[in-house]
Formats: structure tokens, sequence, C-alpha cells
């Protein structure tokens, strides 16, 4: 599975990136990083699965990073994936390295939204997620900086095939 970003666009993206956050402090400081932590009860690995690409800007060999690689036909992915995808996790919650994240860790807790008319919007995400994030359950107001350039990486995210069928498809689900 090939994407078509490029390593240094990647780069360019999580740059972009470090400089918004959602709320004017570390979001992690109200739920105890509950979204690197993960499961209360220690019953699931949270962790997230890297996009198409994603994985040249991380090392299976760093420390602070469980890594592995699953065939995406064996999960819920879209068609058009196929091969490998990499799955990584935090071992050292709540301090994982902020300058490392994911992309989706990084815009979360908004997801991207494909609709009808094919239009891109960000909606929270509405996943079942085994924490609660007070960010949604609070509907705490998220600073406009951050939204816009969410909103601006995932209108380039989506250029790539794979990645735009994959928030096509959970698009998709989330409206039945």
């Amino acid at each position: 599975m090939r994407s078509t970003i490029r390593r240094r666009t990647y780069q360019a993206i999580y740059r972009l990136l470090d400089r918004v956050s959602p709320i004017d402090t570390d979001c992690g400081q109200l739920c105890g990083a509950a979204c690197c932590m993960g499961d209360p009860e220690g019953e699931e690995t949270v962790g997230i699965y890297l996009l198409p690409g994603e994985e040249k800007l991380h090392s299976k060999h760093d420390e602070w990073l469980d890594w592995s690689e699953d065939y995406a036909e064996d999960y819920e992915f879209p068609d058009s994936w196929t091969g490998k995808v990499c799955f990584i996790n935090c071992k050292t919650p709540p301090h994982c390295p902020r300058e490392k994240r994911p992309i989706q860790c990084r815009t979360f807790p908004l997801t991207p939204h494909i609709d009808e008319d094919g239009e891109l919007s960000l909606i929270y995400n509405d996943l079942d997620l085994p924490y609660a994030c007070p960010l949604i359950y609070e509907a705490v107001p998220l600073n406009d900086d951050f939204v816009r350039a969410t909103l601006t990486v995932w209108k380039h995210l989506i250029r790539d095939p794979l990645i735009y069928d994959l928030v096509k498809m959970d698009s998709e689900e989330r409206g039945e």
C-alpha cells in the first residue's frame, strides 16, 4: 500500500499541528491524558493505526512505542487498502513525546467527515472510546486556529486516494 504523501509533506503537517492546540493548555491535564492511558480498567490497548505513509516519520526502534503491523484485509479498512498497516501505542503514558504524536492524535477530538455532497467538514470524534474526553462530553469550545489548521490538514490529506477512501468509509458508516 503506497501513499502519495511524501515524508516532507508529513513533516510539514506535523509542524503546522505543533503550533496549535485544541485549548490554551495541554488538554491531557483535564483528563489525566486519558487518550494516552487507555482503558481505566486496563482491559483494552489504546493505540492508533498510522495513516498510509505516516510510518515514514516513526521508527520501529523508538523506545516509547509499541509497534505492530497488521494486514489491512484482516480489519475494517477500505477495499483499496491492501498489505500492511502500522499500529502503534505509547509505552510510557502519560509521558509520550508530544512532538511525535500521530496526526489522528494531533487533530483529536475532531475527525474528518465527508457528506453526501462530497464536502469535507470536521465533527467531534464519535467513536466508541474506552475513555471519556472532556473536550467532547463537556463540549469545550476549541481554539479557532486549531480548527482551521485541522481542516487544512485534512483537506490536504484526503487528496491521497487511500486516506480519502478511509474518511469516506468512516463517514458513510456514521450515516448508517
